[in-house]
This record gives structure tokens, sequence and C-alpha cells, in this order.
């Protein structure tokens, strides 16, 4: 059902992880949005976190919230593992969905829920802010500028002196590992650039308390092209991706989230060097103002959920690769 362009798209959370506050500062921010109610396993965690945020509604239980009928579109910032379950119940009960990354623990999962989604006529998106960036369409505009495109290169990492034993990223059961933290991001910068699957990949990884720790990674396409990335949990902060052409190259190192609100950059490098910026940006902000426009319109956009299945399935690919030591077909 089309929703009335004048009135704000009624938004819920499914948990009160870390990341909520981000989106729920977010959807307060968008001109087309608004925060109703928040949900958690416990009661009393979601009525202070409601309070703290100044909703007026919390559940104990995902499934009330999911029952609201005054609620068009939910964020669901639970563990990958617990994605595929949510997101098909949101669908069900007529909700478009905001998926936080990874998708989903695997490529199968992604499908049901992209099945599910479309059956029941709403939207899913994950959550990849950077590509809702103003510089992000900015950059795609200059990527005519650098030639035939030939190598994409991205990395994407933190160094994890103290490995926290209750986070999520380290928990096999939940669907951790760096891959899906870190790396989905570059394999998203390559299919962005690149705009089709890989024919085969290679990785290599190194395991540690049960997950991917660090993981290396390379991509062939049509015509000769090659993408590679890497990611992890043991290096320094890095966040930066290049797209090389036969003409000229573009790098952003900070593609993930800019290193300032007010100014965004990147870099032509070719036979004259020069530096792109844009204005003041909140990317966060871009996407749930993007996505309730859509549930405004009804006018869904299967680009979302099509990207976000393919980079599932690129990730699945990986970790097939480091785990077989072969190289995988797509």
């Amino acid at each position: 059902m089309k929703k009335d362009s004048n009135q704000s798209v009624h938004w819920g959370i499914l948990s009160t992880a870390n990341i909520a506050n981000k989106i729920a500062r977010a959807i307060g921010l968008a001109h087309n949005a608004k925060l109703v109610a928040i949900a958690s396993r416990n009661e009393e965690r979601a009525t202070a976190w409601a309070q703290k945020h100044n909703i007026q509604t919390a559940y104990g239980s995902y499934d009330e919230l999911l029952s609201d009928s005054s609620l068009d579109a939910i964020y669901i910032p639970l563990p990958p593992s617990m994605h595929a379950q949510w997101t098909i119940q949101a669908a069900e009960q007529g909700k478009h969905v905001l998926c936080e990354k990874p998708l989903s623990a695997n490529s199968e999962e992604a499908t049901l829920m992209a099945d599910a989604c479309r059956q029941n006529g709403v939207q899913l998106m994950d959550g990849v802010m950077w590509v809702h960036h103003e510089r992000t369409n900015m950059m795609k505009q200059k990527l005519t500028d650098l030639g035939e495109l030939r190598r994409v290169t991205a990395a994407f990492t933190f160094n994890w002196e103290n490995i926290p034993t209750n986070n999520i990223r380290v928990n096999p059961e939940l669907a951790g590992g760096c891959l899906g933290d870190l790396g989905y991001y570059c394999v998203r910068a390559i299919l962005w650039a690149f705009e089709e699957m890989p024919k085969q990949v290679y990785a290599t990884a190194r395991y540690k308390v049960g997950v991917d720790f660090n993981l290396s990674g390379i991509l062939w396409f049509e015509d000769e092209r090659i993408a590679t990335l890497d990611c992890g949990f043991d290096t320094g902060h890095r966040k930066w991706f290049e797209v090389a052409g036969t003409h000229a190259s573009l790098v952003c190192d900070d593609f993930t989230i800019p290193n300032s609100v007010e100014s965004a950059r990147f870099w032509i490098h070719g036979a004259e060097n020069t530096k792109h910026e844009t204005g003041t940006c909140i990317q966060e902000v871009n996407m749930i103002e993007r996505f309730s426009s859509i549930v405004q319109s009804n006018n869904l956009e299967s680009q979302w959920s099509d990207v976000a299945v393919n980079t599932m399935r690129v990730c699945d690919a990986l970790l097939e690769s480091a785990q077989q030591e072969e190289i995988v077909h797509i």
C-alpha cells in the first residue's frame, strides 16, 4: 500500500544493539521518518532504551513489535545468524526491512529473505551506509574518466589486540568473522565498480577463536579484469579502495565512514592528480531517507536486495575457497 508522501514512515527497531543508537539518531534527523518503537528480549532494557531516546513504545519481545500495525519499516541490528528468521517474519507481517550487514549467515538464507520480502511486497535493503553518501554518486560518475576499468583493490581492517570474548564478531555460532563484518564492504565496493559478478574467486584466511580472523582474496571477472581484497581484525585501521582503469585511477582512503561529516574526499590519479570533495553529508541519514521514500511511494527497488544477495554469494565463495584452499567458481 502506498503511504502518504506527507506522512513520516513509522519505524521500529528490533534489538537495542549498539548500532541501533546510530540508526535511531539517523531516523530522528531524516525528514521523512519517525522512530516509534523499540523491542528487546528484556522488557526493562527496552523501556530504558525508549526513555533514553524519547521513544513512545517499548516491547519486551520481537514478536510484539512485529505485530504493531502502526509500524511501516523495521531495522534489524541483530547478529547475522538471526537475520533470516526475523526478516522473514517481518515481511510476513507486511513490514519493510532494513537489515544490518552482513545480510545473513549465508547466501541461501539471503535468497530466502529476498524471496519473502518480494512475495509480501515489501522492500529489503542491507545496512551498507557508504553507498548512500553523496560522494559515492560523485565517484561513480568519475569512473568513466578512468578509461576501461581493469582492477579494483579494497581493504578494511582494524587491530584487535585484546579479543573480547563476548563480541558477536568472534562468535562462530552467531556467524561472526572478519569477512562478514569487514570484507562485506570490500566485496560491495568491487561489485559497485564492476557492476557484475566474478567468474571465480580464491581466498586464504587465518582462523582464530573459531572464525576467520583475517582473509585475503582475489576475484576474476570477464575481460581479464581482476579485484583483490583483504580484511581482518589484526592490522591497523584501513578503510580504502582503488579503482584503476587504462587511463587513470580513483582512490578513496575512508570509503566506509568518511573522516569528516563536513567534507568527504577522493582522488583521481592520472595525467593530472586531482582531489574532489563533497559538502556536509551524513550517510546513515541519507540511507534512512532513501529507504523511507521507497516505503512512501511503494515503488520497490529490487536492486538493493539483488546486490545484497550477490554480496553474500561472493562472500560464501571466498569462505569456501579459504576452507578448501582452491579456486571456487561462481
